[in-house]
Order: C-alpha cells, then sequence, then structure tokens
C-alpha cells in the first residue's frame, strides 16, 4: 500500500500486525462497556472520562495489546470489525442492523469486483458494507433524494476511507437507475414496490434483489410487484438476533434481544413465465 493510500484508509488492512498513523482503531475499555474510536495521529492526544491518551503509545503496537490512560485507567488496543463500525456510524436515521446486513451481503453475493446499486443511502451504515466487501475493483452506486442525507453518508464513507468506492446519486429512483447489467440492487425505501420495473430493468438476468420493508402488508405489495415484473426464486426472511451473557457459571441471554427490526425480501430476474405450480412442502 501506498504512502497516500495509508493517509486515507481509516480502517486497518487485515494481515497488518501494528497499529499504523491513519489507522481507525478502537479503544475497549476494560471496566467500561462502550468503546472509543479514534483515528491514530502522531502527537494527538485523546481526551476521555477515563483520562488521556496519548497516540504516539499506540502507534506501532501491536493489536491486542493493553494500554493505560494517564489515570491508571486500562484498555485493550484493538482492530475494529466491521460490525464495530456499522454500530457506531453517526446517524440521522435508523439503519439497517449488522444482523440483517450480514445475512444482506451473502444473499446478494457481495464479493471483489461486483456492481451493485442500492437506494435510499441514508446514513450509510450498508453503502459502508458494501463499498467495503466489493473491494477496490468493485462498486457501489448509491441512490438518495435527501440531499443532507447523502452529505452525512458521505463523510461518513469518507472517515472511513471507502468513498473512492461509491458513486453517489441525488435521483428520484421513480424516473430509473443510470446503470445496467448490475449485478446486485437493494431498496430500503418506504414503497419498493413501486420500483420493482425500474430494479428490473437495471439488473442483469439472473442477478440478484433484494428489499427491507418493517411490515407484512408492505411484503405483500412487494411479493405481487416482483411477481408481476417476472421475479423468481423469492424469499422473505426476518433475523432474530439474541446475545447471552459470557460467564461459564451462569450462562443464560442477556435480558435484551434485537428481535423484529424489519423482513428481508430476496428474489432473482428470471427469463419466460413462471412456474404456476405451487412448491411442495417440505416433510
Amino acid at each position: 500500500m501506498t504512502e497516500e493510500e495509508r493517509a486515507t484508509f481509516r480502517i486497518p488492512w487485515p494481515g497488518e500486525s501494528v497499529a499504523q498513523p491513519g489507522d481507525w482503531v478502537q479503544l475497549a475499555w476494560m471496566h467500561h462497556p462502550r468503546p472509543q474510536f479514534v483515528r491514530l495521529e502522531p502527537g494527538a492526544r485523546l481526551h476521555t472520562h477515563y483520562g488521556i491518551v496519548a497516540h504516539d503509545e499506540l502507534i506501532g503496537k501491536p493489536w491486542g495489546t493493553v494500554g493505560y490512560t494517564h489515570k491508571g485507567e486500562a484498555f485493550y488496543l484493538l482492530r475494529p470489525s466491521l460490525e464495530d463500525v456499522l454500530r457506531h456510524t453517526p446517524r440521522r436515521t435508523q439503519i439497517i442492523f449488522p444482523k440483517d446486513i450480514g445475512f444482506i451481503l451473502l444473499k446478494l453475493s457481495i464479493g471483489p469486483g461486483v456492481r451493485v446499486i442500492e437506494a435510499g443511502t441514508g446514513s450509510g451504515a450498508l453503502t459502508t458494507a458494501l463499498a467495503f466487501y466489493v473491494g477496490e475493483t468493485g462498486r457501489v452506486y448509491s441512490y438518495e433524494r435527501r440531499e443532507e442525507m447523502q452529505a452525512l453518508a458521505r463523510r461518513n464513507l469518507e472517515r472511513l476511507g471507502l468513498a473512492q468506492r461509491v458513486t453517489f446519486y441525488l435521483h428520484d429512483i421513480a424516473q430509473g437507475f443510470f446503470e445496467r447489467e448490475v449485478d446486485a440492487l437493494f431498496l430500503d425505501v418506504p414503497t419498493p414496490e413501486d420500483y420493482v420495473a425500474q430494479a428490473r430493468e437495471a439488473l442483469r438476468p439472473g442477478g440478484h434483489f433484494g428489499a427491507l420493508v418493517p411490515t407484512t402488508n408492505q411484503v405483500s405489495r412487494l411479493l405481487a410487484a416482483l411477481q408481476a415484473h417476472g421475479f423468481g426464486m423469492v424469499d422473505v426472511v426476518e433475523i432474530l438476533l439474541r446475545y447471552y451473557k459470557p460467564v461459564p457459571e451462569r450462562l443464560r441471554p442477556t435480558d435484551r434481544m434485537v428481535a423484529h427490526t424489519g423482513y428481508l425480501i430476496f428474489a432473482r430476474p428470471v427469463m419466460g413465465d413462471q412456474p404456476t405450480t405451487p412448491p411442495r412442502e417440505e416433510p
């Protein structure tokens, strides 16, 4: 990686053994639940409720090192995971939760070199994950109608060094998408059923379509639209997430869980008429 790339990329690259200037790092406090995130800069100092941390004392240290503030408060120096980054994304509206984003990435087959459209951008949480996984050879095309939201998403992506992988549009998708033959497309908009025709036009045959809606009546409307526009292989999914207290002597679920956040709908644009035979029930 060149020095210029190092200066702009904020998430440390896998395989790097020590923290470097410009890295976006996580300080996980020993006795406090909320971690701290900071971009390392030579000569800088981080002021916290637990004391002052000098960046120079972290630069060059191996990941997993135990550090101390000037008050003696201990923390771990860690490379933040993408899930850490997404959960702490600055936001003005609700983001798509990491538990849903992980499944979206798999169902849309997002990887290096993939060209993917998303609409709307929001605060940019899904945009960040898409940009991270398409790599330097892929491309994310992100559509949003609200200028203030797009500006926030841009800042979030720039902060992580991923903005160069994204093309941002201020555009009403009712007028269609600019791209054609993209590999995948995801809709996070209030009425995705209104834009299925536009999505079909932008996707390559056999590509991957996805959407998220919060209520069952919205799911029903979207299913009807997908059927009307020649989509097959339809799945409707709800993902529930429950953590456990990591105490060996009394292992049990935590008091709260991440339950319903939305329904995920996935489909594939296919050629020809859809089969009329109902699906066979599993035994």
